[in-house]
């Protein structure tokens, strides 16, 4: 029984999920959390544009929690609405931007490509986009566009990285628009950190460490070796003058 209720649980955030994005898909929609609490139950509602989820005096949102309470079964639904911060790293809004430029006719490399480098240039690690349907002529196609590290597979893909969807209603069919971000801050538990060297110097019986630069070491390595090599060419002339002399001396 409690795996069923389990089922049920994510069946119903799903379909709410389905329902927000349909309402709320020209405000920005960015997603949603579900938050039981001991007053009844938060919804928090992500969006880029705020103002047109709350609507002109907090209609929509009141016709939105109508529908939370006797449609869905949710007791007492408080919907607090957050606006994304930085829309070019969340991957629904990302989705449906695409979805719109597509449905104007622009070519989808066009749009893949723009929509890359606008999350690239927010700062993501590495940014995915999969638009698949026909998009070349009568038969289907997918094209994938792919830029930055991304992870495909394991476990830092479901916990680190960002899915979107979104569809494009074209003439020649529905298109399927599939956008994965790896926000900036994330740090792969694969990550390896160097650490510079250090030199251990004694001094009156005291330990004192000290970073080696590298560029300094380096610097000093190369002028060791030219003057090794300069070494190498007096030593080369004397030995050359020495053998100069020896054969006047058998010469004469």
């Amino acid at each position: 029984m409690i795996e069923k209720d389990f089922v049920q649980e994510g069946l119903r955030r799903t379909r709410i999920d389905e329902y927000l994005e349909k309402e709320l898909e020209r405000a920005g929609y960015g997603g949603m959390e579900v938050q039981i609490t001991p007053l009844g139950t938060m919804v928090i509602v992500y969006a880029e544009r705020p103002g047109m989820v709350i609507g002109r005096g907090g209609k929509n949102v009141r016709a939105i929690t109508q529908t939370l309470k006797t449609e869905f079964g949710l007791d007492n639904p408080q919907i607090e609405v957050k606006e994304v911060e930085v829309p070019e790293l969340n991957p629904k809004i990302m989705a449906y931007k695409i979805s719109n430029m597509l449905q104007r006719g622009m070519h989808f490399r066009r749009v893949a490509y723009s929509t890359i480098r606008r999350i690239m240039g927010a700062g993501a690690q590495g940014v995915e986009v999969t638009i698949s349907g026909k998009i070349r002529g009568s038969r289907s196609a997918v094209a994938k566009f792919v830029e930055g590290y991304i992870k495909k597979c394991g476990e830092p893909s479901i916990r680190f990285v960002e899915e979107g969807f979104a569809t494009a209603e074209l003439k020649p069919g529905v298109l399927g628009i599939y956008v994965r971000i790896m926000p900036p801050e994330t740090v792969l538990p694969d990550s390896v950190e160097i650490l510079p060297p250090k030199m251990i110097i004694e001094e009156d019986g005291d330990v004192i460490e000290e970073e080696i630069d590298v560029e300094t070491e380096e610097v000093i390595e190369e002028e060791e070796i030219i003057e090794e090599i300069e070494d190498l060419d007096e030593l080369e002339e004397v030995v050359e003058e020495e053998s100069t002399e020896e054969v006047e001396k058998d010469d004469s």
